[in-house]
């Protein structure tokens, strides 16, 4: 009776201590709470965008609130079949006011974890460090069905799956352009917001892997869904 009797005290109890995280932390420390687009990147938030890949409709749920937030502009895409498989995926056309040079095909947790990379983190760090605004993002692409290097026998990258970006330059609204590739290692300006960008995405994603990870990234962000807290 006694075992009995704390199992009961113990469910109440953990059910009490639900509740006051629910009414009283903000969603961005609480376990408990749906993610906001607009959450910051603490463990918290990092742990359920790591969750939504096993979460379907609380995904999408998300991502139609950041669009309605006007942090994205996206379009359900079809369904990709055979040797790589996407479900539900989305085109992403731009961030906010932000534009791309070119709309990519996206999974749903990518499509909110760059959401939030870029309004939270990348708009605000060209406005601080360069004192202009970000105006564009260019890209190498998102999905492609390959093996990781495209070795044979390896396994499917995540771009197999669209799960990653490749960003490899920024533009701002005073006519500057950030390459990757050619300022990632400027001892100036443009190599201080490069590096920036690169260390704040690595809050939003599983793994962020950049210039000085190996040769095959030296020309781009690889900002993927797979991994937890992965920056290199």
């Amino acid at each position: 009776m006694k075992k009995g009797g704390g199992l009961v005290t113990g469910i109440v109890i953990a059910a009490v201590m639900g509740y006051w995280l629910y009414d009283y932390l903000p969603s961005h420390y609480n376990p408990f709470a749906p993610l906001s687009p607009t959450d910051p990147p603490t463990m918290i938030t990092r742990y359920k965008l790591r969750e939504l890949a096993k979460q379907p409709e609380a995904c999408m749920a998300v991502l139609n609130q950041a669009q309605q937030l006007k942090m994205i502009a996206f379009r359900p895409a079809p369904d990709v079949r055979g040797d790589c498989t996407v479900e539900n995926p989305v085109r992403v056309t731009r961030f906010g006011d932000v534009a791309l040079s070119s709309s990519f095909l996206a999974s749903c947790p990518l499509a909110v974890s760059s959401a939030m990379f870029v309004q939270q983190r990348a708009v605000p760090a060209a406005q601080t460090v360069a004192g202009s605004k970000l105006t564009r993002i260019d890209h190498l692409g998102s999905f492609a069905c390959r093996n990781i290097y495209n070795r044979p026998g390896a396994r499917l990258s995540e771009h197999a799956t669209a799960d990653a970006l490749d960003i490899s330059g920024f533009r701002l609204a005073n006519g500057e352009r950030l390459s990757v590739v050619r300022d990632w290692n400027n001892q100036a300006q443009k190599g201080a917001l490069l590096r920036q960008l690169f260390s704040d995405s690595c809050a939003f994603y599983g793994n962020a892997l950049g210039p000085e990870y190996n040769a095959a990234h030296a020309d781009h962000f690889h900002l993927g869904m797979r991994g937890f807290g992965i920056c290199r």
